[in-house]
């Protein structure tokens, strides 16, 4: 419990240092704390250190983690991809769905939302490496999902997601995350409000993406250590 309490405090200390460092405020960028594998009574001590935000990959994982822990006033992501037969579960379980990358998807998250009389929240995810191995939608597809999205009520356009190609050095991803910020510019001409929620950033390379304008970092081991297996 201490030592998730001092790493949090920690890492909430370097994002405030970050922020000011190039001219912006820690309270607009949101930590969300990313729990894959990791058992319940892990989320609990962090949620008793005050974290609130918390991200999933799995939705079957998720299913029993989320009423383990038990606290409705939390905020679960969805972070990982979103298989076509798990929305509607994933649409119960979920406050955020930060995966959406296809038409078909969209379409069937906004029915089962509608459905469930829930409005929810959403980002689009960008392939910004286009890596053949990683999900998302293609940086040029970008404009027309976020049509859709803003056609489907109850779903909310939060903004749009990005998972860099993995590289050693933190500043490798620099370029990817001004591609997914200048990526928000482009689409906002279209709407009537901008698009302005950039989820983007882990535990190597925060630092970069709160200088290129990240919302909301997702970070695990940084917080919680090494991932058992």
């Amino acid at each position: 419990m201490q030592d998730f309490r001092s790493r949090l405090e920690s890492l909430l200390d370097e994002i405030d240092r970050t922020a000011r460092s190039c001219g912006r405020a820690s309270r607009d960028i949101q930590l969300l704390a990313v729990t894959k594998v990791f058992p319940a009574p892990v989320v609990s001590n962090a949620v008793a250190a005050g974290q609130t935000r918390f991200g999933e990959n799995r939705v079957q994982e998720a299913a029993a983690k989320i009423p383990a822990v038990g606290v409705p006033a939390l905020e679960w992501h969805l972070i990982g991809h979103l298989q076509s037969n798990k929305v509607r579960r994933a649409v119960q379980l979920f406050d955020v769905i930060q995966t959406l990358d296809r038409e078909k998807l969209i379409s069937k998250v906004a029915r089962c939302a509608r459905e469930m009389g829930k409005v929810l929240s959403v980002y689009i995810q960008v392939n910004l490496g286009r890596e053949t191995q990683k999900h998302g939608a293609d940086p040029g597809a970008v404009a027309q999902l976020v049509q859709l999205v803003d056609r489907s009520p109850p779903l909310v356009l939060r903004g749009l997601m990005a998972i860099p190609p993995y590289a050693l050095e933190p500043e490798a991803s620099r370029p990817y995350f001004r591609q997914l910020a200048r990526l928000a510019r482009e689409v906002s001409r279209s709407r009537s409000e901008p698009v302005t929620g950039l989820s983007m950033g882990m535990s190597h390379d925060y630092r970069v993406a709160i200088e290129e304008g990240a919302t909301l970092l997702r970070v695990g081991s940084k917080l919680f250590g090494k991932r058992p297996s």
